[in-house]
């Protein structure tokens, strides 16, 4: 179906970035141009170690994100930031969502007041 024939398809939505945990953490890359620390990231996104290693990795083989990984004295470090190419792709999908949620508010703008559903009596 071309897009006019399905309105409601909304093709622009890319699966990678719309899914809430990596939509937090490409959000908060977004605001940190300079990249954040792993531990940093963890936080602002309210993800554990492997929750976050897993879908940095999905983001990482999109070409989304880079993981730069280094040593603070003893301790591993990783830094993580938007690539040219994730930063150009999520505005896409922002002005993609923010079609969805012009479409809904209009539609549901449009509708008339639900009437209560009718029981059966028992």
């Amino acid at each position: 179906m071309s897009k006019g024939k399905a309105p409601y398809a909304y093709e622009g939505l890319d699966r990678v970035f719309h899914e809430r945990a990596r939509l937090g953490i490409v959000t908060s890359l977004a605001g940190h141009p300079q990249g954040l620390g792993f531990s940093e990231l963890k936080t602002l996104c309210g993800l554990t170690d492997g929750n976050l290693a897993r879908h940095l990795q999905v983001l990482d083989e999109a070409g989304f994100v880079e993981q730069q990984k280094g040593h603070d004295g003893r301790r591993a470090v990783t830094r993580c930031q938007l690539t040219d190419k994730g930063r150009e792709r999520f505005g896409a999908y922002l002005v993609a969502l923010q079609d969805v949620v012009r479409q809904a508010s209009q539609a549901n703008d449009r509708a008339p007041a639900p009437r209560p559903l009718r029981t059966r009596p028992a």
